[in-house]
């Protein structure tokens, strides 16, 4: 059983590693193939940073473990809000931006509004997978409008963005690449082995071991992003990185598993998980609205949500 806790532990590092090649990659790659930093800030930027959920995702429910998958998505969304947002409101307060505030929260409530109406029959179908992706589909569009819709600086904004990814040469491209994607897929492969045995052992399901662990290790990434913005003075970035990711699980994510897998969802789920999900998202939104705060998320909201988030985690531990 060790060897499953350590084959676990490596495989979150290697998914992180991969998944930062596998963008860097594809995102020259697109860069030597002249598409706009526009194009591929939205798209392989932006899907790229939830490579690890996708992939795990996908193993998963390949491998007949959909319900694993259903608990990354869902436990993801838990842990950026609770974890992440909490402990970095805690060590700087989270301005909200007027772009995430007029759009990206009013996409995420809606994927998640979505997601809700297809899981009240308890079960994900092949339809509500196809739903899913078709509300991916508009996001991206709409991501990308939003974005041609604004001033150069933002085309400029992602032009650094993208260059900073961008390597010297399209052979190297492509080997930093196909190096990300082949360490993706195996190190993917490797934690859905792993988790398996670890819930067996445990005598738990699947689908908690993806709430618990397996969303806390692909949340790493985000929290040492944000509380290193935080310390750098741009805690501003934090929320729309949550946010985004957000989404992404929710439509992204959620959508393999119901396309692949058709997973029967238990009551559980849907009031316990899921439920836990949707008051984060509105407290969330709370903490942005209230006039004290003046749409910042302050220390003291930072607490309360990193309080619930260790009390969710605490409940399905125990």
């Amino acid at each position: 059983m060790l060897l499953s806790f350590l084959a676990l532990a490596v495989a979150l590092a290697a998914l992180v590693w991969s998944a930062d090649k596998f963008v860097a990659g594809a995102a020259n790659l697109a860069t030597h193939f002249r598409v706009p930093p526009l194009v591929i800030g939205v798209t392989v930027v932006s899907l790229g940073t939830s490579a690890p959920e996708i992939v795990v995702a996908f193993n998963a429910s390949l491998a007949g473990n959909p319900l694993l998958a259903v608990g990354n998505a869902i436990g993801s969304n838990i842990a950026n809000i609770g974890l992440v947002l909490g402990a970095t409101a805690i060590i700087a307060p989270l301005p909200f931006s007027a772009g995430v505030l007029g759009t990206e929260m009013r996409w995420m409530l809606g994927a998640i509004a979505l997601a809700l109406v297809l899981l009240v029959d308890l079960r994900l179908t092949t339809l509500d997978g196809a739903l899913l992706l078709v509300g991916l589909a508009y996001v991206l569009y709409q991501l990308l409008k939003k974005h041609s819709n604004v001033a150069a600086g933002v085309e400029s904004t992602l032009a650094v963005e993208v260059a900073e990814l961008a390597g010297s040469s399209l052979r190297g491209a492509i080997g930093e690449f196909l190096l990300g994607l082949l360490i993706l897929l195996v190190a993917a492969d490797v934690l859905v082995w792993s988790a398996t045995a670890i819930a067996v052992w445990m005598g738990v399901s699947e689908l908690i071991i993806g709430l618990t662990i397996v969303a806390i290790g692909t949340s790493l990434p985000e929290l040492a992003a944000s509380i290193g913005a935080a310390r750098k003075g741009h805690a501003d970035i934090a929320i729309g990185n949550v946010v985004g990711s957000n989404i992404l699980n929710i439509l992204a994510v959620l959508s393999i598993p119901a396309l692949i897998g058709q997973p029967q969802i238990s009551l559980d789920v849907l009031l316990r998980d899921y439920g836990t999900m949707l008051g984060l998202t509105l407290a969330l939104v709370v903490f942005a609205r209230a006039s004290g705060s003046k749409n910042i998320m302050t220390r003291a909201e930072g607490l309360v949500a990193l309080s619930a988030w260790g009390a969710y985690t605490l409940f399905l531990v125990v």
